[in-house]
């Protein structure tokens, strides 16, 4: 845990008391501030008070007298309309911040120097967080990682010199974060995305854009108009800029030619790396992350050797286009966080021939959008209550089967696959949520991993999980 001790002293409102909101009002009672913590969910409320928090309707407490209001990043700040806490804390003329903000207060306060990445994007930031923080880790490096990635920037361990932190942060969390100042910002991308909570595309570019303002290096993706607009305002304002893209050239930055990575600087360029043949940075999308990673390992002092060697160590990020085991020339692809048709996208383009499990709970637009990719696709496997309209939307282009639940579609898969004799993908790519079946995606993806573990003649690549 990071002690917040920023706030000793001092009356702190805090609202939010899911995991993040419960592990930020320890923090901030561990360094000392006075917490007055509120959730519009009884439970949670129970939760807290039962772990020793003081719990009490933010409705009814002394607003000038808190120096400071927490919001959790999944309380809405200003659409569709503001909290009501975020209201009373405005009209007190109450700061209002997040969990980032504590922890770069921290940084700054007690180890300023130790370096800080900082990711952000619409596509692709788990995994640039993820292998950035591989990187490090693999090169020796003491490497905290941590944020939107599924752990509370504020249970990582206290900042101290020498100490790396890695921290992937969504658009919520940056607009909590006024003086977020990382060593290198990471903007991967923008496409419209959360619109219900930021309004117009223009709020929601300019929330992401802060990230890289306020970042000594910014290295950003200028494959999108938003994007290329951003890296140019930043560059203009004084901050130095690392451009990276997997469609075109760049001067000073990471670009990519197929699968080979090239280190610009100065207009001379050189091939910094190939990613063919490491099989969990499969795909144009993956070439982007890797220029990211690269470009922000090297800000902050890596050597080249070091990150190709972490390259090429890269377990993958769990669920997202990850190799799980292997069965003579077919692999199995566990890609269960895809669950939506754009997320499924990356993985159906990165094979050639995909024996493609999908199906659950249906999401608005179905697989329409996938057509383009429909000759990857060999056979397809549909489960859940997807499973009829997703038929009808492949019709005579793709052949199927409604196999109905996950463990009949990997079985008749992984059979199909096999008897043909090619390299093939089996693929678990649902491009619809999991709730029909399972509790969430990472459920999902585990009951897909457990079901190859049960075929004959596997290696498993990654270990399993027993007990689905």
């Amino acid at each position: 845990m990071i002690p917040v001790t920023t706030f000793a002293g001092k009356k702190v409102a805090l609202f939010g008391l899911g995991g993040s909101g419960l592990a930020t009002a320890q923090a901030l009672q561990a360094g000392g501030a006075d917490v007055t913590a509120w959730d519009d969910n009884p439970d949670s409320v129970a939760k807290a008070a039962s772990a020793g928090m003081h719990t009490e309707d933010l409705r009814s407490i002394d607003w000038p007298q808190m120096a400071v209001f927490v919001l959790s990043p999944g309380v809405p700040l200003t659409h569709p309309k503001p909290h009501w806490s975020v209201d009373l804390a405005r009209a007190a003329g109450v700061e209002i911040i997040g969990d980032i903000e504590l922890f770069v207060r921290e940084r700054r306060a007690f180890a300023p120097d130790c370096p800080l990445i900082a990711i952000t994007g619409t596509n692709g930031k788990s995994t640039t967080t993820a292998l950035v923080a591989h990187i490090l880790r693999s090169s020796g490096r003491d490497t905290q990682l941590g944020g939107n990635i599924g752990t509370a920037v504020l249970t990582l361990d206290p900042p101290k010199a020498e100490r790396y932190y890695v921290v992937e942060c969504s658009s919520y969390q940056i607009d909590l974060a006024p003086t977020l100042d990382p060593t290198a910002g990471i903007l991967l991308n923008l496409t419209p995305d959360h619109l219900d909570r930021h309004g117009t595309m223009q709020h929601y570019a300019d929330v992401k854009e802060r990230l890289v303002a306020g970042s000594d290096i910014a290295i950003i993706g200028i494959d999108d108009s938003f994007s290329t607009l951003i890296a140019d305002r930043v560059e203009r304002a004084g901050v130095k800029v690392r451009r990276i893209s997997r469609r075109n050239v760049v001067v000073d930055g990471i670009h990519a030619e197929g699968s080979r990575l090239f280190r610009a600087e100065g207009g001379a360029s050189s091939l910094f790396v190939d990613l063919e043949g490491i099989a969990t940075l499969r795909g144009g999308h993956n070439a982007q992350n890797a220029a990211a990673a690269i470009a922000a390992c090297l800000a902050v002092g890596v050597d080249a050797d070091e990150i190709r060697e972490g390259l090429r160590s890269f377990p993958g990020l769990k669920h997202r286009m990850q190799p799980v085991a292997r069965r003579g020339s077919v692999l199995f692809v566990n890609d269960s966080k895809a669950t939506n048709a754009e997320a499924a996208a990356p993985a159906l383009s990165s094979y050639d021939r995909i024996y493609w499990i999908a199906g659950g709970l249906p999401k608005e637009g179905g697989i329409a959008s996938l057509a383009p990719l429909f000759p990857h696709i060999v056979k397809a496997f549909l489960i859940g209550e997807a499973a009829p309209a997703f038929a009808a939307t492949l019709g005579q282009a793709v052949p199927y089967e409604i196999s109905g639940t996950l463990e009949r579609a990997v079985a008749h898969a992984a059979a199909e696959a096999e008897a043909e004799g090619n390299s093939a993908a089996v693929m678990l790519s649902p491009a619809c949520a999991s709730f029909d079946q399972y509790r969430n995606f990472e459920v999902r993806g585990d009951a897909f991993v457990s079901h190859v573990a049960e075929l004959d003649g596997v290696t498993m690549l990654v270990e399993t999980n027993k007990g689905i």
